[in-house]
């Protein structure tokens, strides 16, 4: 034993040598044509690959894998064992792949997109032991990415509990650089209570009238319908952008704005502050001399909510926990719901709100998966839905209506999808970024829903399609309008799906 001991000491430097030598033995192996047992079909149609590997380095490797291997017992006709991965990329797969024969990662090949997506479809695979490196990579090597991109990795490191080293990392930037999120490409999407938590912060990096302004861009973001031009607004946009805003503006601090900033940022958006701050805000800036005292600070400080009655109170209470029903959504706003409920009942964007109707969620991809198998088990022979998809990278929202019933079609005898098209004269489709949204009716009412069981929710030929790997792309067919400006194919970060209640 001792001679044993001696001896692996004495050819320690070797190891790395050796196991660098096995590395890429095992490489050569995988890209092999002759012994592979099994073959993984990955993504989803028309983007799919199909990979060569082996069975028992795949069973070791990865215990998710020798779950789905377990399953899917080699057959005793001599046909190899195949298995299909359709919610991972075929490049993310590939690298992985490479990762789990020859145990080699060079993340600081990859864009950090990717690096997310390794993130993921590690975890996915029970990969545990690679999970923390690919954190410590983000964290410390693509930090200002992070920062640009800081609503995304929030979810993201919130959908396992192995992820806690992001998940820490991004508590703390929001408390100790919450000005860091301000500037980050994907401000807009992040939810009320982030941005509250953010404005109250004492150790700001930037000035009050800046804070106004990424508040404002916010407000706005959340009101799609809302004209660019401040000019075209109605009394009643005025007032949605304020019903809006209202819970943030005693956390911004006015008075300490110059006259000029206040002549040149606030005054133009007057309808939207609470009258009494208003009228304070004009006394401390055309009077020098006036200083609101302490208590009528606070008093101006607080929602017009607070100052009503206790009755008023309770009944405006009643009416939001109603609305937060109507809007249990990472994506969409209250202000989304409006208007899309004025669709369901065609009527214009500047008619007024008939029926604000309720929109029951009943899956979300992050929690119930974004597989179509998924989808149609959930949504099939339900009537009366809404899709939101919100796409990744980037300000877009993407969704359709279906009043009539999803359904899963495909032709067993043909092996060729048969009569998978669903015929309504009703549906529409629509985008929403922030400068504007886009309505399109269905023109081909025979063609209006595509119930193909290995889609997702799918509308018309091509003008709204999702496919199981998390991609889509909308291509101007059946209705009257295309809802991108462009075809290529873009990536679903979540989507949801709600049945109406009329």
């Amino acid at each position: 034993m001792v001679r044993n001991r001696n001896r692996i000491r004495n050819n320690r430097n070797l190891y790395p040598q050796h196991l660098q030598k096995l590395s890429q033995n095992l490489l050569e192996v995988l890209d092999d044509d002759e012994y592979h047992d099994v073959t993984i079909e990955v993504g989803d149609d028309p983007h799919t690959k199909v990979f060569r590997a082996h069975i028992v380095i795949l069973s070791y490797r990865s215990p998710h894998l020798k779950k789905i291997l377990s399953t899917n017992k080699k057959k005793s006709d001599g046909n190899l064992t195949h298995i299909k991965l359709p919610n991972i990329l075929p490049e993310i797969f590939q690298i992985i792949l490479r990762y789990i024969y020859g145990g080699i990662l060079l993340l600081k090949e990859y864009d950090a997109f990717d690096i997310v997506k390794l993130l993921v479809t590690a975890n996915e695979l029970g990969l545990q032991e690679v999970i923390p490196d690919i954190q410590s990579f983000l964290i410390k090597r693509k930090r200002n990415w992070i920062e640009q991109n800081f609503n995304m990795i929030y979810r993201t490191s919130f959908e396992s509990d192995s992820f806690l080293e992001l998940q820490n990392f991004c508590i703390n930037l929001m408390s100790q650089r919450p000005e860091k999120i301000f500037n980050s490409s994907d401000f807009i999407s992040i939810s009320e209570n982030s941005l509250i938590s953010l404005i109250q912060h004492d150790n700001l990096q930037i000035s009050e009238v800046q804070v106004w302004e990424h508040v404002l861009k916010w407000g706005i973001a959340q009101n799609p319908e809302l004209s660019s031009d401040l000019s075209d607004y109605s009394n009643d946009d005025y007032n949605k952008l304020k019903n809006t805003l209202q819970n943030c503006m005693p956390f911004i601090k006015f008075y300490n704005l110059s006259s000029k900033e206040f002549l040149d940022n606030i005054f133009p958006y007057r309808k939207i502050l609470p009258d009494k701050l208003y009228n304070d805000l004009l006394k401390i800036f055309l009077d020098h001399d006036y200083r609101p005292s302490t208590k009528e600070i606070k008093e101006t400080s607080e929602t017009e909510e607070i100052k009503e009655t206790k009755e008023i109170k309770e009944t405006k209470e009643i009416r939001e926990i109603s609305s937060a029903k109507i809007i249990d959504s990472k994506i969409i706003t209250h202000q989304h719901v409006e208007l899309i409920s004025k669709w369901i009942d065609r009527l214009e964007n500047t008619d007024e709100l008939k029926n604000l109707y309720e929109f029951e969620l009943i899956l979300r991809g992050s929690r119930d998966g974004f597989t179509a198998e998924k989808f149609h088990e959930i949504c099939d022979n339900k009537s009366h839905t809404i899709t939101i998809i919100k796409v990744e990278n980037s300000d877009e929202i993407l969704g359709g209506y279906n009043p009539i019933t999803w359904q899963s079609k495909y032709d067993l005898q043909s092996l060729l999808p048969n009569n998978e098209y669903s015929k309504t004269k009703d549906s529409f489709i629509f985008s929403f970024n922030i400068k504007n949204h886009i309505l399109s009716r269905v023109e081909d009412e025979k063609h209006a829903l595509n119930n193909f069981y290995s889609f997702g929710p799918s509308f018309g030929r091509e003008d709204l399609k999702t496919f199981n790997n998390r991609t889509g792309y909308c291509k101007k067919n059946s209705y009257d309008k295309k809802i991108r400006y462009t075809v290529d194919k873009y990536f679903v970060e979540e989507y949801e799906i709600f049945q109406i209640k009329f």
